[in-house]
């Protein structure tokens, strides 16, 4: 009878804390793996193991921090059975962002403020799956979930400078590839540009009709 009744607490437990954050997971599972199938088993993954360890997590806390980091656990160990290990980012290049000022870091532009409103979708999904597999992690964790610093360095097992650092250069990185992305089809403040430049010849051509 204790037995049933411990039970079905984790099973109402699962399905009104867990379940909830499956699109989620999915969303972050497919950025990872870039197939849609190998996502599903990633997810369903984090489930059974997040089921099988239920009584591990306490009601009310931060479900969706916590099934995050199963499925990034999960998508390190099956990246590591398939290729070894996962590709790596340059820490001698993250030395020399890590000691950057905090005002510097926490001031930069949300993604989704200074990016995401002007591109388009596809593009943006491109550049981040683009990224090495470290940035491309806090990029999603940060500016996509919105995880704060202290939840991501949970998840991903790292102090939360380095969140900051591989925050700020990842930001930068993509930056870096939208804006030639943005150049070449006529967004971001050169995009003003072009378009004034654009309506000017389409007054000259109304006038001179």
């Amino acid at each position: 009878m204790h037995d049933k009744t411990l039970k079905d607490k984790y099973d109402t437990l699962f399905e009104e804390e867990l379940l909830p954050h499956v699109s989620a997971l999915q969303t972050f599972a497919y950025h990872l793996t870039y197939n849609q199938e190998d996502a599903d088993d990633l997810v369903q993954e984090t489930y059974l193991k997040a089921y099988r360890f239920i009584d591990k997590y306490q009601k009310g806390t931060n479900a969706k921090a916590w099934l995050f980091k199963i499925l990034k656990n999960a998508f390190i160990n099956e990246y590591r059975k398939k290729s070894k290990q996962p590709s790596k980012v340059d820490f001698e290049e993250i030395v020399a962002y890590h000691d950057t000022d905090d005002h510097q870091i926490t001031g930069y532009s949300d993604l989704r403020e200074e990016i995401f409103l002007h591109m388009m979708g596809d593009e943006v999904t491109s550049a981040i799956n683009s990224l090495p597999i470290d940035f491309r992690t806090v990029i999603l964790l940060c500016d996509i979930e919105g995880f704060t610093y202290e939840e991501i360095a949970a998840i991903i097992d790292v102090p939360i400078g380095t969140v900051r650092s591989r925050l700020f250069r990842a930001r930068n990185l993509l930056k870096e590839k939208l804006t030639k992305y943005a150049l070449a089809h006529g967004y971001t403040d050169v995009r003003g540009q072009k378009r004034k430049s654009a309506s000017s010849d389409e007054t000259r051509h109304q006038e001179e009709e």
